[in-house]
């Protein structure tokens, strides 16, 4: 977990760990933001220096990726791109969600930033300057009824849609290294953050400009009950996917 200069909360370093959990999604690509605050405010993010596992270590070159178009496309895409990203209200505008399937979470805690490096580990941070990089990344921290679980769900808008498709496909082959990072819950939310080192479930979807991410873990730690673990982050990943394509697809906004 790390600070700002003003003391306030902002992103834990990255989840430890074991299952990664890969989704294939729309096409994609992308705008990224980063920023924290339920109350309306924004949050500004603080550097997460320490967000890579291999923080510690020296870091390896970062592999030299290049993507195309893909090839369903939509002809509108010039147009698309040319509208702003997903603004934090947009991708996750409700504090209580009930999702399709009946199941029901609670907000508690939303952060934004146009620094994207900040929510992300050092790799993928890389990876994305290696191209015309991320305008905004936003994160959402769910939990259960129970308060149980943990889950971080992170939309990250790039400029271009090329962009966008080499952060999903380098997440998908290695979730663990190319990942965002977790949210802890804010004091005023009374709950605990997950154990450092906890194992999680990695998750990822692509829009016509975003590759949005999941993060679940188990507020307790515990590596039990991943298939229940697994229906919430998906269920939440799929929440946020669906409110990002509706926006960038022209839906509303």
């Amino acid at each position: 977990m790390t600070f700002d200069d003003q003391g306030r909360r902002g992103p834990r370093s990255v989840i430890g760990g074991v299952a990664a959990v890969v989704l294939v999604g729309v096409i994609a690509a992308g705008a990224v933001l980063y920023t924290s605050g339920d109350d309306g405010g924004e949050r500004t993010a603080p550097p997460s220096a320490a967000a890579s596992p291999s923080a510690s270590t020296a870091a390896e070159p970062v592999p030299s990726v290049t993507a195309s178009l893909p090839a369903d496309a939509p002809a509108a895409l010039p147009s698309l791109l040319a509208r702003p990203v997903v603004r934090p209200e947009q991708a996750f505008p409700e504090k209580s969600v009930r999702l399709k399937d009946g199941s029901r979470y609670q907000r508690v805690d939303l952060a934004t930033t146009t620094s994207c490096a900040r929510g992300m580990s050092q790799e993928l941070a890389a990876l994305v300057d290696q191209g015309e990089g991320c305008v905004r990344l936003t994160s959402a921290l769910f939990t259960d009824p129970e308060q149980r679980s943990r889950i971080t769900v992170t939309v990250a808008s790039f400029r271009r849609v090329e962009d966008a498709s080499t952060v999903f496909m380098m997440a998908s082959m290695d979730p663990v290294t190319y990942q965002v990072v977790s949210l802890d819950p804010p004091p005023e939310a009374g709950l605990p953050a997950a154990p450092p080192g906890s194992a999680g479930l990695f998750e990822r979807l692509m829009t016509v400009r975003s590759v949005v991410f999941a993060n679940g873990q188990w507020g307790d730690g515990a590596e039990t009950e991943q298939a229940a673990l697994a229906q919430q982050t998906q269920g939440l990943l799929q929440y946020a996917n669906d409110n990002v394509v509706a926006y960038e697809q022209g839906g509303h906004g």
